[in-house]
């Protein structure tokens, strides 16, 4: 093959290649939102589900929706805990939702993330998108979720296997679009999760195994345990629509974006994605300059 022709084939691959190129950052610029959502099924009527051996509360808690669990039939502690819907104890409708949990829980394994390395979730603002830990995830003060005034917008966080929140730890929301029912925040998690006492802790929590709520710790989202217990203690709410709050009771409205120094705002997919073809860009451009330097020559 001569120089020439070499040079004219070599010419025809290049644009497949940028091609091939954009339609990856095309990708990669999809919507957050898309790859962040959960789909529950019918865990979405129960406030708290698990699985074996109990469900077992100590004290006034308030559960929105449904208290179930299954395969075991024991639910412990209502009264004096109530609930705004059934006890669903070993029922076919608990059985239902412990399948479709199984379902989202490994949905929550397929899309790519974010790692957030060894960072302490009470440092970050994120954007939507879905985040991970490889290990265990830790929360100590403030975790901020900025929508980007979508009230839809979608957060999924996963870790590897616990999530723990220490005493008075919050999940708080900005530029929420008004809104305060907030849907698409969920947690994955590959074991157990623990939320310290007080905690405000908004999202619905599916974890692999088991899930605690210790002495007055509050969570708007679901606890939804696949193999494992779920153990309340006093708590003030837990289930219902996920709500982020600093006090109990309060939804933080959409306002701006804080900016504390301690704060770390981590880059979304799309962001990453941005990053890439700015530099593939940049590359082709160079490229051009060099194949047009050697023409002149």
């Amino acid at each position: 093959m001569t120089t020439a022709l070499a040079t004219r084939v070599a010419s025809k691959r290049r644009p497949l290649s940028f091609l091939l190129a954009i339609a990856t950052a095309a990708l990669l610029l999809a919507p957050a939102m898309v790859q962040a959502q959960v789909n529950l099924g019918t865990a979405s009527n129960f406030g708290v589900l698990g699985a074996t051996p109990n469900v077992n509360n100590t004290g006034p808690t308030v559960v929105v929706g449904d208290v179930g669990v299954s395969p075991a039939a024991s639910i412990i502690g209502f009264p004096p805990g109530s609930t705004t819907g059934t006890l669903q104890q070993g029922s076919a409708a608990a059985g239902t939702a412990q399948t479709d949990l199984g379902l989202a829980l490994a949905a929550t394994l397929v899309p790519a993330c974010i790692n957030l390395g060894a960072a302490d979730l009470g440092t970050l603002v994120l954007t939507p998108g879905v985040y991970c830990y490889s290990t265990s995830a830790q929360l100590t003060g403030n975790l901020t979720l900025n929508f980007l005034g979508d009230p839809n917008a979608a957060f999924l966080i996963r870790t590897g296997s616990t999530l723990t929140t220490a005493s008075n730890s919050s999940v708080l929301a900005i530029n929420t679009g008004g809104a305060t029912c907030l849907p698409n925040v969920n947690w994955s998690i590959g074991s157990s999760a623990t939320l310290g006492t007080g905690s405000q802790i908004a999202g619905n929590i599916l974890s692999q195994v088991s899930i605690t709520l210790t002495t007055g710790a509050s969570l708007r989202g679901r606890a939804l345990a696949r193999t494992g217990t779920v153990t309340l203690d006093s708590n003030p709410i837990v289930g219902g629509c996920p709500v982020a709050a600093a006090v109990a009771g309060g939804p933080i409205p959409g306002g701006p974006i804080p900016t504390p120094a301690s704060f770390v705002s981590v880059p979304t997919l799309q962001e990453w994605a941005l990053i890439f073809l700015g530099l593939m860009l940049a590359g082709v451009g160079g490229w051009q300059v060099r194949r047009r330097a050697i023409a002149a020559r």
